[in-house]
């Protein structure tokens, strides 16, 4: 996979969304203020967001047609930047194979760990929030989590050809269920912020892909 979180620009409403790149440079506290804003909106929803101070680091006024959800796409975008920053490129610079799937997993341990987002992993609680709805918001949250889910399946098939998972793991599968313990791991760190959520996480993972504990 040779571009596994690519960059582009988003379409015409309606249209299946491509990932945009970092929000554009603007006034020197705009990207704070949507750095606050994400983390807030993983804790409230993004409809939870004031239109006030942070439209008007925007650029946007409050009475222009469009200007929430706008508002709502530059915070998914700068989520999605946080994300690829935190666990996305890590993951991606470990060595081929077995452990790049053993990194990005670690990596969103790290991230749920660090409390970059309050209300645990962005993506995952705004794709709960918006997965109901329609419209270039909700559009764009599914094309982040979807290349998430490409880029550990290309982890594990890479794992598959290189003989390092045994034979007959189908890697879509596999796929599945990391992504699936890192949801489930999300969920119940964001509920009870238990560390020893995380060390069993860790254990799950590294049982089923039969790696060593690092230290």
């Amino acid at each position: 996979m040779t571009e596994a979180w690519p960059r582009g620009r988003l379409g015409r409403p309606g249209a299946a969304a491509e990932l945009p790149g970092p929000p554009a440079a603007g006034p020197p506290n705009r990207d704070a203020i949507l750095s606050a804003a994400a983390a807030l909106a993983s804790a409230d929803g993004l409809d939870g967001l004031s239109a006030g101070t942070l439209a008007a680091a925007l650029g946007l006024s409050k009475g222009d047609p469009g200007s929430r959800q706008d508002l709502q796409r530059a915070v998914v975008a700068e989520a999605g930047r946080i994300f690829d920053e935190e666990v996305v490129q890590p993951a991606l610079a470990a060595p081929a194979g077995l452990r790049q799937l053993a990194a990005v997993c670690e990596a969103f341990f790290g991230h749920l760990e660090r409390h970059t987002s309050p209300g645990g992993c962005f993506m995952a609680s705004a794709a709960l929030a918006m997965g109901t709805r329609s419209g270039p918001v909700r559009d764009l949250i599914t094309a982040y989590q979807t290349r998430f889910g490409e880029l550990i399946h290309g982890f594990a098939a890479a794992a598959v050809a290189r003989n390092e998972l045994p034979g007959g793991e189908d890697p879509g599968r596999l796929a599945f269920e990391l992504n699936g313990i890192m949801l489930a791991t999300d969920t119940n760190f964001a509920q009870h912020e238990d560390p020893a959520v995380l060390d069993l996480a860790r254990q799950i993972v590294r049982q089923r892909l039969g790696v060593a504990d690092p230290s």
